[in-house]
């Protein structure tokens, strides 16, 4: 797949699409599937299963997972899922049933799509390690200490800028997260950058 297809995936907007589930925002494999195969008709999927069980998941034999790939243009780029429980623990293998393995191989199908470009943001910060709420209230003032705040005309006000026009098909509401886990940003400078929109 050429870089092209990457950022027309990439541009394609997503917001109407989004879901939510508990604090999470979520691009459902459905909705993946069909912007995908919309503008790439020969895509597809591969469901990868293990030589030795010939099931369609892989297990160390304490838990399991899968293993998904999306093929465009001949670049197939490959997932690989626990098969976790709603509070996103690995689902122990004898309690494992077959709608815990569908689900995995469905939440699989839309990571492997974003790989190629559809929908990647909403993963930012994924892999983070969770915190208690002592340790996380903790790191959260440190690293608001850690903050530059964002001025207009300073060094970090030329890279977002950059930043911005680069990114713009994220939408204004996601840019100002992203540059929210970096700097201190004021009223007045995201009206700045609304502008630079």
């Amino acid at each position: 797949m050429s870089k092209n297809n990457y950022t027309t995936l990439a541009s394609l907007s997503i917001k109407d699409k989004i879901e939510r589930k508990g604090k999470l925002d979520y691009l459902s494999w459905a909705n993946a599937w069909h912007m995908l195969k919309t503008q790439y008709p020969s895509a597809q999927r591969v469901v990868y299963e293990s030589a030795s069980t010939e099931l369609n998941y892989f297990t160390d034999g304490n838990s399991a997972y899968v293993k998904v790939g999306i093929i465009v243009d001949d670049l197939e780029h490959i997932d690989y899922l626990p098969i976790m429980d709603f509070r996103n623990n690995s689902i122990p293998l004898d309690k494992i049933t077959s709608m815990d393995v569908n689900k995995a191989i469905q939440r699989s199908t839309a990571k492997s799509i974003a790989m190629h470009g559809l929908g990647l943001s909403l993963w930012t910060g994924e892999d983070v390690p969770e915190l208690t709420t002592a340790t996380a209230d903790k790191s959260k003032k440190k690293i608001a200490q850690l903050k530059t705040t964002l001025e207009i005309g300073d060094d970090n006000w030329v890279k977002v800028m950059k930043y911005i026009a680069s990114n713009k098909s994220l939408g204004l509401t996601q840019i100002v997260k992203n540059l929210e886990t970096k700097y201190k940003i004021k009223v007045s400078i995201k009206k700045e950058i609304e502008k630079a929109m």
